[in-house]
């Protein structure tokens, strides 16, 4: 309630009175926690609004908040705006609501490694996730380009890892002898105070924060740092180009160690129930041509380096399922054979979340078409900034459906959601992921929220219009 009346009263100019208990005030707005509407879920509610005023209902907190921010979009979009405005009448048309999600996993992923992105942008992207009744927030705080998050045990992690003497511009297709850097030191981290103020940020708008540590591939920041986590033990400086690297993470006890400490600093910032690691795009070039490494398959009973990536996810999700959580990983995690607990991040198309599912295995589906966006939002690229590649239209993230045709009823329970994903290596400001991430965010928000059978490509078209208009109020620099 005392947050609701905070996000009326910049724009109005009205000091709301909060109270909680007693009776409902006349034409006032009343908040309700009802047990018998346990069949919406933990984030349905209902929304009355008459003129004997606003009330919301819901069995859980999450609920309440997702119906306050349903009567704020039935509110002029002028009452997202930080300050008074010419608006002094302001109406709410009479409906009558009844919401609930379809998934429990709605979800957006943001690489703060290859460019770092600023506390404060990262604030703003969770407010933008909450707005669109999104509860998940993916942050990937490692790879090769940068490790972007205070690990105490480890400070060279980030007193090394966190900065690169330089950034590739444009792309790197053809000949590298003709790629440019800008000679800039590009870098930065978030402290762990910093981690738990946007933690707790988050929480307070019922986004769960899953962070995202790679391993044993996407290591070189990592490697970096501390060399003897190496296959080599040679020194090496931060990425500064961007692609697949064949520098590993060892399999050595050690090194195993090592990751489950930086683990368990990870768990006592993040509350969250899921640990993501990654696990994506592992060259084991190095690893095949290590006889220590072949040494290690032999002695751990396994056939091959694949298997070996096995055992390494293996001893992560031994390690987080004894401290009460779960592993989330990239679908090549599925090689080699799959961790009993793990959850599978489905990226290559939809095949690794449909074996996943039918093996019994929850999934979040992440496919690059239609959840990359960092992909082309335009066929004509010439009029639309430098990006990875590929077309991703806002048309084609609202036809999607997140469930593969491939799957029956029962296995088909086992995909959680979606999310979409912003990669930065060409997105190095604020401003540019915002104008990646939305509206095409909008459109995947509706996918995950709305029964598929509602949804309208012409009539989402019409309400994106007016949502557009709140992204204006709130400085949004989306693409128009």
């Amino acid at each position: 309630g005392t947050r609701l009346a905070r996000a009326l009263e910049p724009a109005t100019g009205f000091t709301l009175v909060v109270s909680a208990g007693g009776r409902p005030p006349v034409r006032g707005i009343t908040l309700s926690r009802v047990a018998s509407l346990r069949r919406l879920g933990p984030e349905g509610y209902t929304l009355d609004v008459s003129a004997s005023g606003v009330r919301i209902r819901a069995p859980q907190a999450a609920g309440l908040f997702y119906g306050t921010q349903t009567m704020l979009q039935l509110l002029p979009p002028a009452i997202y705006r930080a300050a008074p405005t010419e608006q002094r009448v302001w109406r709410i048309p009479a409906v009558a609501i009844e919401d609930a999600p379809r998934f429990s996993w709605r979800g957006a992923h943001l690489d703060v490694a290859r460019h770092f992105l600023p506390k404060e942008f990262v604030k703003k992207y969770i407010d933008l996730l909450a707005l669109h009744k999104l509860n998940t927030f993916h942050w990937h705080l490692t790879d090769d380009q940068g490790w972007r998050i205070e690990i105490v045990k480890y400070p060279r992690l980030t007193s090394v890892g966190a900065w690169r003497q330089e950034t590739l511009v444009g792309g790197q297709e053809g000949d590298s002898t003709t790629w440019r850097y800008d000679a800039l030191r590009h870098g930065g981290f978030y402290t762990q105070s910093d981690v738990r103020e946007i933690v707790a940020y988050a929480a307070a708008r019922f986004v769960t924060i899953v962070p995202e540590i790679e391993m044993p591939g996407h290591a070189v920041a990592a490697i970096a740092a501390y060399p003897a986590l190496g296959v080599t033990g040679n020194g090496m400086e931060v990425a500064t180009r961007w692609g697949v690297f064949s520098d590993i993470l060892n399999a050595d006890s050690s090194t195993v160690a090592f990751m489950q400490d930086v683990l368990g600093e990870v768990m006592t910032l993040f509350p969250g129930r899921f640990i993501h690691i990654g696990g994506d795009e592992a060259d084991k070039t190095k690893w095949k041509a290590s006889p220590k490494t072949l040494s290690r398959v032999r002695d751990l009973g396994r056939e091959d380096e694949h298997e070996l990536q096995s055992w390494f996810v293996r001893q992560m999700d031994a390690f987080l399922t004894a401290h009460g959580r779960r592993l989330v990983g990239w679908d090549e995690i599925l090689e080699g054979g799959l961790a009993p607990n793990a959850t599978v991040m489905s990226w290559r198309g939809t095949t690794g979340g449909i074996d996943a599912a039918r093996a019994g295995h929850d999934v979040v589906m992440a496919p690059q078409r239609p959840t990359y966006f960092d992909h082309y939002q335009a066929v004509d690229r010439a009029r639309e900034p430098f990006a990875i590649g590929g077309y991703n239209p806002i048309d084609s993230v609202y036809a999607w459906e997140p469930v593969p045709a491939e799957l029956d009823s029962l296995a088909a329970r086992h995909v959680l959601g979606a999310q979409a994903q912003l990669w930065t290596e060409y997105i190095a400001t604020p401003k540019s992921a915002e104008y990646m991430a939305y509206p095409r965010l909008s459109a995947l928000a509706e996918v995950l929220w709305s029964p598929r059978a509602l949804r309208d490509p012409r009539d989402f078209t019409s309400r994106l219009a007016a949502h557009l208009r709140r992204l204006d109020a709130l400085d949004v620099n989306y693409r128009r």
